[in-house]
C-alpha cells in the first residue's frame, strides 16, 4: 500500500481491520507444495509493505540478484506486480527472464481505496518490459474490489504481446489459498510434466 502523507498512513493504522486468524495465501505454502521440488523459490521481503516507497523496494530487490539464475520466473502480486512492471520497463536485468507473472497489478492511481504514490507510477512506454521476456502474463478478477479488472485493458493498450487473463471471481483481490492456473502455466513454460 502507498499513502500520500504520514497522516493518511497513521489514520489507516488506527482504523484498519485486524484479525488474529492465520491467512493462507496462494503465494506461500501452496507454491512451495506445488512447485518447490522443481524450483528454488525466493520471496524477497519488501520493506514497509504497508507504506511502500518504490526506491526502497528497488534497492532491496537488487540485493537478491546474486541468487537469481538464468531462466528466472518472476511473480508480482498487487503492488508487487506494478513494482515488477515498473522495474523491468525502466531498468536492465542481470539474468535471462523466462516468464513474468503479474497478479492484479494496479496500472495507475484510479484505485478506489488507495492512492498509488511513493514512486510506483508507470511510465507511458512499457515496451522494455515485453522485451525482457517472451512470456508476460497478467491476471485480473472481475470481483476484485482493490484493483478493478478495467486495469487489464489499460495494460492491454501498452503491452501488445502480453497474455491477459480476466477471471469471473478470485475471491476479490486474489484472496485465495490455491491458484492452480498459475501453477499449470509455470510448469508448461518451464516444460515440467
Amino acid at each position: 500500500m502507498t499513502f500520500r502523507s504520514k497522516k493518511d498512513y497513521l489514520n489507516f493504522l488506527k482504523s484498519r481491520e485486524i484479525s488474529v486468524e492465520r491467512k493462507t495465501k496462494w503465494a506461500d505454502e501452496y507454491l512451495d507444495k506445488k512447485l518447490g521440488k522443481y524450483f528454488d523459490i525466493i520471496r524477497p521481503r519488501m520493506p514497509l509493505s504497508e507504506n511502500a516507497k518504490y526506491g526502497e523496494w528497488k534497492m532491496n530487490f537488487e540485493r537478491y540478484f546474486p541468487y537469481f539464475k538464468n531462466g528466472v520466473m518472476l511473480i508480482g502480486n498487487s503492488l508487487g506486480g506494478i513494482f515488477l512492471a515498473k522495474y523491468l520497463s525502466e531498468n536492465g536485468f542481470p539474468k535471462k527472464i523466462l516468464s513474468v507473472y503479474l497478479v492484479c497489478p494496479p496500472f495507475d492511481g484510479s484505485l478506489s481505496e488507495e492512492d498509488l504514490v511513493g514512486g510506483f507510477r508507470l511510465r507511458s512506454d512499457l515496451s522494455a518490459l515485453e522485451e525482457k521476456t517472451k512470456n508476460l502474463n497478467l491476471f485480473f478478477s472481475k470481483d476484485d474490489d482493490v484493483v478493478p479488472a478495467e486495469h487489464a485493458e489499460k495494460y492491454r493498450k501498452k503491452l501488445k504481446n502480453a497474455r491477459i487473463f480476466i477471471y469471473e471471481g478470485k475471491n476479490g483481490h486474489f484472496k485465495i489459498s490455491e491458484f492452480p492456473e498459475i501453477v499449470k502455466m509455470i510448469k508448461e513454460e518451464a516444460k515440467i510434466k
